[in-house]
């Protein structure tokens, strides 16, 4: 029987409640448990995928196409779990479908109302596509306690949990007891009042899990457990760690997974085997190497818009027992006036780095500058891994540097007499493209969302790291590298090392007599695990540690 965990979050916004539900997933995971976890977003957007990354950092991408909130993405890398689209619901989403069955006459003329309807239809997500086996159903609901958004679903949560009884059902609220400095002690009365803001919804919290930066005295968890209805022993520190693989490991010791159990009346057995989280938090404080690598972008201000590129990172430092170090670049500081600046004030500026790194983006700003990088990389023989937009800028640099094509370019940026990138709709008809599945049709061309085989080339840097010929890769794009273009470029060096199943579509391309130069038109960031680092980001930092040790 599927046991159901939902967890809230108070007083203010940011303080993990994905990181908290993730690690709480992966004690449970360790203990034998089978877990899912689900994520409900207030906002009235249908998805994450039109919003500014400034407004909402990365857009998560699923094996099956869906466009999610940043949290599955840590859902995913500690439990290693795919999430699908069932598992990314927004209030977006829940009143498009109450208000299409309310058009075609499902309701027989009632009144539709956000009690019972928009609340039903909350708890139908929930229920939805569960496994017959699972143990733990985790569901996150954005936002704080308080929120007008968060209203229907903490009432549909009140509802679920009396529909399935509460011995079913367990309520964890994530809280902040901040440290005041002139007082000189920690504050409970703001975790206090964010449970009064629950109990006024009528959900009386199981567990409290307290964010400090310091222990949180006896005296002040007895006056929480006092004041929020809460057993002593639920009431749990949070602390701040220099890792958030230290999470599972510090929620263990605190204890959570046994208060967990105990609510449900499960039998505590055996000690979970946490020995990897054990072995990924030591490499991460005990690493061999340091590195730099420079990250050249658009959001280098707001760095949960890479939030899994930084990861992903992390991983390959793990796997290569090096720490690293990212130099956050803003892609506009190398140019000037939509020109790159001059070489050797793009060489003072990225000197530093043992590696190159041009992320996803879009849009004409800033691409001179990412482009002056990749050049940097490519003629001083810097490894150089170019993702998604880091791809298709490598290929137009390339183009005009090597290949003599001077007006190489992208439709994406305007009107070019030589879009070697464009939208499909624009080459199709030379390029025989057959159909595909595509979404996103509003903002015109085409996507690509979730996961696509590639085929690699053998006797390639791609094919040696991949070490086998097809390989799945997630995808979130419009614009792709145009194949027409494909015999002047492989002249000027570039290497198409893989291609779509049916060759027109370049996926990752190599350049020729370069230690280390990969593009990719797919993002490995989202399959990467910190207990199985993706293989391009592990080969990446390879590289980049040899180019330190042997510059």
């Amino acid at each position: 029987m599927t046991q159901y965990i939902f967890v809230t979050g108070g007083v203010v916004s940011s303080l993990g409640k994905g990181l908290a539900a993730s690690s709480l997933a992966a004690v449970l995971q360790a203990r034998g448990y089978k877990v899912r976890l689900r994520k409900f977003d207030p906002y009235l957007n249908v998805d994450p995928g039109t919003m500014s990354p400034y407004q909402h950092g990365e857009v998560y991408v699923t094996e099956d196409g869906a466009e999610a909130d940043l949290d599955l993405g840590h859902y995913e890398r500690f439990t290693g779990i795919n999430c699908r689209r069932s598992d990314a619901i927004t209030t977006g989403q829940i009143y498009s479908q109450v208000i299409a069955k309310e058009r075609r006459g499902d309701y027989l003329g009632a009144t539709v109302q956000v009690i019972p309807h928009i609340t039903d239809a909350i708890k139908d997500y929930i229920r939805a596509d569960l496994e017959p086996d699972l143990d733990f159903l985790i569901c996150e609901v954005g936002g704080t306690v308080g929120d007008i958004e968060s209203l229907p679903y903490l009432e549909a949560f009140r509802q679920f949990a009396n529909e399935e009884g509460h011995k079913n059902a367990l309520f964890i609220h994530l809280t902040l007891v901040p440290y005041i400095a002139s007082a000189g002690e920690l504050k409970t009365k703001p975790s206090q009042h964010s449970v009064k803001e629950l109990l006024h919804v009528g959900i009386q919290p199981d567990i409290l899990l307290c964010r400090c930066d310091r222990p949180i005295p006896q005296d002040s968890k007895d006056k929480l457990a006092l004041f929020c209805n809460i057993k002593p022993e639920c009431v749990i520190e949070a602390l701040d760690v220099d890792t958030i693989y230290q999470v599972p490991l510090s929620y263990f010791e605190a204890e959570l997974d046994i208060q967990v159990l105990r609510h449900f009346g499960l039998e505590i057995k055996n000690k979970p085997d946490l020995r990897c989280w054990h072995s990924i938090v030591d490499h991460i404080r005990h690493p061999h190497e340091k590195v730099t690598i420079a990250v050249v972008g658009k959001y280098t201000s707001l760095k949960d818009a890479y939030k899994s590129l930084i990861e992903a990172l992390y991983h390959g430092g793990i796997s290569q027992d090096a720490r690293i170090n990212i130099d956050w670049v803003d892609a506009e500081t190398l140019e000037q006036k939509g020109i790159a600046l001059p070489v050797e004030k793009i060489k003072e500026r990225l000197k530093n780095a043992h590696g190159i790194l041009v992320p996803g983006g879009y849009g004409v700003r800033g691409t001179e500058g990412m482009m002056a990088a990749i050049a940097y990389a490519r003629t001083h023989k810097i490894p150089y891994m170019g993702i998604c937009f880091g791809m298709q800028l490598a290929v137009i640099e390339i183009a005009r540097s090597l290949g003599g094509i001077a007006g190489a370019s992208s439709s994406e940026f305007g009107l070019t007499s030589c879009p070697l990138v464009g939208l499909l709709t624009e080459w199709q008809k030379s390029g025989g493209l057959q159909e595909r599945r595509t979404a996103g049709g509003d903002l015109g061309g085409t996507m690509r969302l979730g996961a696509y085989k590639c085929h690699l080339k053998p006797h390639t840097l791609a094919y040696k790291i991949y070490g086998q010929e097809v390989v799945s890769e997630r995808h979130r794009h419009r614009y792709e590298v145009n194949i027409d273009y494909r015999s002047p470029l492989e002249e000027a060096g570039l290497i198409f090392s893989g291609v779509s199943p049916d060759q027109l579509l370049p996926e990752m391309v190599e350049l020729k007599d370069h230690p280390w130069f990969l593009g990719m038109q797919f993002h490995p960031e989202l399959k990467s695990r910190p207990f199985e680092p993706h293989p391009v980001f592990s080969a990446f930092i390879a590289a980049a540690v040899k180019k330190k040790v042997t510059p």
